[in-house]
């Protein structure tokens, strides 16, 4: 893709389109609708009511769903002028989000629900409704950027590669893109809460959360026991030869890397490596056993179109946190490719999604269904 000039989508300005803004009740979607609105977009903002205590079994004040974040988002549009409503989508979240994460960990994985919100909720159910409404484009408060060459629409990482969150994003279609404003892509963390200040946001100086808004304890295995109501039977931890080293308190509390909270007395330092979910057995190695090269991804998705039914060569980046590494791609139809790394990666996780980069430009990409030995 070397030699495409891009035309940032935010750059052109429009008198008479109309922008349905979701706002979490934080700065970063402040600032984005005070952003849209300074270009010239007649502007509604909107919060999405995604869950209720009841459904994760916690105290939500201070989630993006508390009764707190909805009015500092109703104050901001009080500031700017412009119309709020909320808009529910609960059943939907329980079925999309919530409903496969725990799925996810029942198998052995550790899924990113964040993914999944976006493609199912913010992008697809609010997107339809901004249709309903009329609205050519839904804005968010992530760090990412759409530019444009041509007529054909390009995800790209965020100017400020310290809050990029393309990584989250890459399950978006180029229509899509096309009718979807980043407004954060070009600023830096600093910058967004200086413009939080300067209009007199509620939520100029508002933390943000580290952790999943539904399990903002970030208890994972607290939360699914609530959410089933049941418990998950202890088993085996094991080393490669299958040797019993103690007992585990259930898959569900154990991923891909961990080394804390295992209780299990050693000689040395001794990591989970695999999760054994047919026999209920969680296999303990050592730290160079978490190094992998090879990976099988599913739910292949490309933005521009149709999957490439042939080898390429890309960046690909196996978590939210990880720097993509280079890699050589090669598509097994159905929505299914293997990842080969030129180098090892440590901690491969089944559930995460590995997404694919040229650069700054996001390609696609899927959900990691397997390691290959």
């Amino acid at each position: 893709m070397d030699g495409l000039e891009f035309k940032p989508v935010t750059e052109t300005k429009v008198e008479k389109n109309t922008a349905l803004i979701a706002m979490s009740g934080g700065v970063d979607s402040s600032v984005a609708a005070a952003l849209t609105l300074k270009k010239g977009y007649n502007c509604i903002g909107c919060t999405m009511r995604l869950y209720e205590n009841d459904m994760v079994g916690l105290d939500l004040l201070g989630t993006c769903c508390s009764i707190e974040d909805t009015k500092d988002a109703r104050s901001v549009c009080d500031k700017l002028g412009i119309d709020y409503n909320i808009y529910h989508y609960e059943a939907e979240f329980r079925d999309k989000v919530i409903e496969p994460f725990v799925c996810s960990y029942e198998r052995g994985e550790t899924p990113n629900p964040c993914i999944r919100c976006n493609k199912y909720l913010k992008f697809d159910s609010l997107y339809k409704r901004a249709r309903e409404l009329g609205c050519d484009y839904i804005v968010t408060g992530h760090y990412a950027r759409i530019e444009e060459r041509d007529g054909h629409f390009y995800l790209l990482k965020a100017k400020d590669l310290n809050k990029d969150q393309s990584y989250v994003l890459y399950d978006l279609s180029e229509e899509q893109l096309r009718h979807t404003l980043f407004p954060l892509g070009e600023f830096t963390k600093p910058e967004v809460r200086a413009i939080a200040e300067e209009n007199g946001f509620v939520t100029s100086h508002k933390s943000e959360s580290q952790d999943i808004c539904f399990v903002p304890d970030g208890d994972y295995a607290g939360m699914i026991h609530r959410y089933r109501g049941k418990d998950y039977p202890k088993g085996d931890f094991v080393d490669k030869d299958g040797n019993v080293l103690g007992t585990h308190d259930g898959i569900i509390n154990y991923t891909i890397g961990q080394r804390r909270g295992l209780g299990i007395p050693a000689d040395r330092r001794l990591y989970v490596t695999k999760l054994d979910v047919e026999n209920n057995k969680v296999i303990l190695a050592d730290n160079i056993d978490l190094f992998k090269r090879e990976m099988i991804i599913r739910d292949f998705h490309w933005i521009t179109g149709s999957e490439p039914t042939n080898e390429f060569r890309c960046q690909a980046k196996i978590r939210y946190k990880h720097k993509e590494q280079p890699a050589s791609v090669f598509p097994l139809g159905e929505k299914k490719a293997r990842v080969v790394f030129d180098e090892a990666q440590r901690a491969i996780t089944a559930g995460q999604s590995a997404v694919l980069y040229d650069g700054d430009i996001v390609l696609g990409g899927g959900i990691i269904d397997c390691v290959v030995d």
